[in-house]
């Protein structure tokens, strides 16, 4: 009798101990693991997408892991549980360029994570100081063939498209800077103010405060059109060079991730960019939403490898070591 009270009450801790853990363990929030420091516009968009998910009941955090144009970011998610709590804000440099880039990837970008969604885009722009002899892209083109070398040219990392699209729009107007890439944006942005460097490559988002505050301009827009935020700043079209470049941005988690957990996150993500005030306060700071289905995305990675990677290979540049 006293064997089977000690067994009842045995099983009735257990039962309480499952109890308390399970619900422990599902209220842990998820993670989206940026691969650019805090305060860049990457950063900034994603953190208000993460609020919003947590507001409508999926609890979201983000975590930056900045480092090796995102390869430090890719690579812990590639090796995350694929539970759907471990989610990698993906782009083109961690999914097609850091394979032209780097010798030896520690992730695959075809093989180790599973497409969510896109979630923004928004146009590459080049941002120079304000206390530069050119004040557009035209202006920039003539004071680089007439002082060769002389131009510092900065970026959020080496493989990230705004870094390719100016290396791509001097391959075709016959210049060459001097390129310095940064840990993300943030960086960057405060070395031109500090003057450590003439131009950046970027997006409208986290320059946009220093432009309307006087601190720096936009040169050139890389799109058919001009952007709502700066509409002062002329297209590189409309000053002579054929170029346009669209930054995107989606989720990615690892490639065993059950289906109906990225289809779960995929609506979720999907409603809230959808809705009018997200898309106000998105377009406030620069982006652009834009959702979609994981096989589009798929679809439109692809696209992308195929028009930047052979666009890349062909500068030949000497593969980085990690």
């Amino acid at each position: 009798m006293r064997m089977h009270t000690f067994i009842s009450g045995l099983l009735l801790s257990l039962v309480a101990t499952i109890g308390m853990v399970g619900p422990a363990q599902a209220q842990q929030p998820a993670r989206i693991i940026v691969p650019f420091p805090p305060g860049g516009g990457t950063d900034q968009y994603v953190r208000l997408l993460a609020a919003e998910l947590t507001k409508r009941g999926t609890q979201v955090i983000v975590e930056n892991k900045p480092g090796a144009s995102g390869i430090v970011a890719a690579d812990h998610v590639a090796r995350a549980r694929p539970d759907g709590q471990t989610i990698l804000m993906s782009s083109l440099g961690i999914l097609a360029s850091n394979t032209v880039i780097y010798d030896k990837l520690p992730y695959d970008p075809a093989r180790d994570f599973a497409p969510v969604t896109q979630i923004a885009y928004q146009p590459s722009i080049l941002v120079g100081r304000m206390d530069l002899p050119f004040q557009n892209i035209k202006e920039m083109v003539a004071y680089a063939k007439a002082n060769p070398g002389k131009i510092n040219r900065g970026s959020p990392g080496a493989s990230i498209l705004t870094n390719l699209a100016p290396m791509a729009f001097e391959n075709m107007a016959g210049i060459s800077t001097t390129h310095i890439p940064f840990n993300g944006d943030a960086p960057g942005l405060q070395a031109l103010l500090g003057g450590q460097i003439d131009v950046h490559g970027t997006s409208i988002t986290g320059p946009l405060q220093h432009v309307r505050a006087g601190k720096m301009r936009v040169l050139g827009v890389m799109d058919s059109k001009r952007m709502p935020q700066v509409p002062e700043a002329p297209t590189f079209k409309e000053q002579g060079y054929d170029i346009e470049a669209l930054l995107w941005y989606s989720l990615s988690v690892p490639a065993a991730t059950p289906r109906d957990t990225v289809d779960r996150l995929n609506r979720a993500v999907n409603q809230i960019i959808a809705d009018p005030e997200f898309v106000t306060r998105a377009r406030a700071i620069g982006m652009e939403p834009r959702g979609g289905t994981p096989e589009e995305l798929s679809t439109f990675i692809k696209t992308e490898f195929d028009r930047w990677v052979p666009l890349l290979q062909s500068l030949q540049l000497p593969k980085q070591a990690l």
